[in-house]
């Protein structure tokens, strides 16, 4: 504070106002295989329509994937989804068809062109993209063209051209992107997405500044189509307007549309448990991206013989969660597990393990081999949904399911509450189990840390159990234990970067007491915790501690517990006898 030379008032303020923040706890996230979409970039998905407009429109191929991400999406909004299989290829104009997986790899990699594929590619890999078709229209060949009166008037020459004073120019362009085999739309040649008076100079403006090229108008906008090297039926088109000195700086199209195809794009549905991990690995870093549920693919896509392949994918998911420490990671048994138990005689699991026909057994088997963690959650069994795109049913896991009641848990309690029950554990969308365990099945799931999924007669498909793949007994061995700790030491946390380059004296210690606390009587408020208390003081931050720039609080939680078991004793008496006394009471 500088000193006071003559007299007055100076007026300092200390802000003692800082509040634990509000922290995300149901963000999910799901790797598996789509028709459409970029590949190893989270891109968030709000609702089923926008997964079917970023990712394509399922096959009977990669269904399974498509139905695990819109299970979660029917209870919560914000997904985000990774396209995992790396093998497919983009369709392109001519030539042989490329791979731009993302955005980023046409950055780098085409777009200064790519001449051997013509003109134009697919936006991304799949097959989809043999249906893309583009025609281009110059002044020369419009009246005439199949597309003129999707556009007010003829294309002509750019405001940027007659600023500079060329005259009679005839840059502009008409594009269309359309749909030629029906494989979008289901109807031939709907038009997808159209670009009026865009213009074949590299340094055409519209009158805000920004690019009217061609070239970057499309790249920009366009949910289809790449630019990857200049039509050759444009006459020069990439020139700079600004250094043309005569009329008509470009011959045109020769009076005619062009109109290209796009063909040689694949698929790649079938991913491997390599493909699903590095798309995981994606949202390993609890810094880059803010995710709370990992949600575990069709894992019978990964079978390769054996269930090592199934082991690999769930343990790296509990693996990413472990080294995050602020998500859960959700998790079915392979479908083939609990479909008809005679077709799996021939399963295998990691070690040679004796297969069996049994589905409690196979069930059982699989989470045998699951590490033993807080921050996995297994379910029992596949369910079967109804496929509206192929008018097919298909048997899906129940992890998009049991992860959105994690997130409508949320919506409608708090991260605290369990998810499972009558209450906030039914599932919607499914037709039916594939695998409905009887009691004493359930008993054998449950202690092995599989949560059943149970259809009552009259109630529904519901998650009955609340366990976390912890296997030894702890408080963290239930969901909304494990999941109460995230959002405590993410809220408090994140407040307590602020104490970071302050002095550690009473002063911040105290600070911080009075942030942590209120928080916390809140939660308790809410039924999360049933007591707390909170030490920083000079006990645990002593002159060692503060000598090596340190700050310790001690939280201390006791957590509410979920009801799992329920008696009921139903005590008939005697007339005349006295309650009171039978009771003890």
């Amino acid at each position: 504070m500088s000193f006071q030379v003559s007299p007055g008032v100076r007026v300092r303020e200390v802000d003692l106002t800082n509040v634990v923040p509000a922290v995300s706890s149901s963000i999910g996230a799901f790797a598996g295989a789509f028709s459409w979409g970029q590949m190893g970039v989270p891109t968030q998905v709000t609702s089923e329509n926008d997964l079917a407009e970023k990712f394509g429109t399922p096959n009977t191929t990669n269904n399974t994937s498509y139905f695990t991400a819109a299970a979660f999406l029917q209870y919560g909004n914000d997904l985000r989804v990774i396209r995992a299989s790396t093998g497919a290829l983009n369709a392109v104009a001519s030539g042989s068809a490329v791979k731009i997986a993302n955005d980023s790899t046409y950055s780098n990699s085409f777009e200064a062109g790519q001449g051997s594929v013509g003109p134009w590619a697919a936006k991304y890999p799949g097959t989809l993209g043999n249906s893309l078709r583009v025609e281009v229209c110059s002044s020369t060949g419009f009246a005439s063209w199949a597309y003129a009166t999707q556009f007010d008037a003829a294309p002509g020459t750019s405001s940027t051209a007659t600023k500079l004073g060329v005259t009679g120019a005839l840059d502009e362009l008409h594009i269309v992107v359309l749909d030629e085999d029906g494989a979008w739309t289901g109807t031939a040649n709907t038009i997808l997405e159209t670009f009026a008076f865009v213009s074949m100079a590299a340094d055409a403006k519209n009158d805000n500044g920004t690019s009217n090229f061609y070239k970057e108008v499309v790249n920009a906008e366009s949910e289809y189509i790449w630019w990857m090297d200049h039509d050759t039926g444009l006459t020069d088109a990439g020139i700079s307007l600004s250094a043309q000195a005569t009329s008509k700086v470009f011959d045109g199209d020769g009076g005619t549309a062009i109109g290209t195809s796009l063909s040689g794009g694949t698929d790649d549905d079938a991913f491997t448990a390599g493909e699903i991990q590095s798309a995981f690995d994606a949202v390993e870093d609890a810094s880059t991206f803010d995710v709370n549920i990992l949600i575990a693919p069709p894992l019978d896509a990964a079978l390769t013989g054996s269930g090592s392949d199934c082991i690999a994918i769930a343990n790296d998911l509990i693996a990413i969660c472990e080294a995050r420490k602020d998500a859960v990671c959700v998790i079915s048994p392979p479908v083939s597990f609990t479909q008809n138990p005679g077709a799996n005689t021939s399963v295998t699991l990691v070690g040679g393990g004796t297969a069996s026909t049994t589905r409690p057994a196979l069930v059982k088997a699989f989470a045998d081999y699951l590490t033993s963690s807080s921050y996995g959650i297994l379910d029992s069994t596949s369910s079967l949904v109804y496929d509206k795109y192929n008018d097919t049913f298909v048997d899906i896991p129940s992890s998009g399911h049991v992860a959105g009641l994690l997130a409508n848990t949320d919506n409608v309690a708090d991260a605290w509450f369990s998810p499972a029950g009558f209450n906030r554990g039914q599932f919607l969308g499914a037709t039916r189990v594939n695998f409905n365990p009887k009691q004493a099945e359930r008993d054998t799931l449950y202690k092995a840390r599989v949560n059943p999924i149970v259809a009552f007669p009259g109630e529904g498909m519901v998650l009955f159990g609340d366990k976390t793949l912890l296997s030894r007994p702890s408080a963290f061995d239930r969901i909304n234990v494990r999941r109460l700790f995230i959002v405590l030491e993410k809220a408090i946390s994140t407040a307590a970067k602020f104490q970071l380059f302050e002095f550690n004296d009473e002063f911040t210690r105290a600070q911080f007491r009075n942030l942590v606390e209120p928080f916390l009587r809140e939660v308790q408020g809410r039924r999360g915790i049933t007591d707390f208390k909170v030490i920083c003081d000079e006990t645990n931050n002593t002159s060692n501690v503060i000598d090596t720039n340190k700050f310790v609080a001690d939280i201390f939680i006791q957590p509410a517990r979920s009801i799992n078991f329920i008696t009921l004793n139903f005590i008939a008496t005697r007339t005349g006898v006295d309650f009171n006394e039978i009771a003890g009471t």
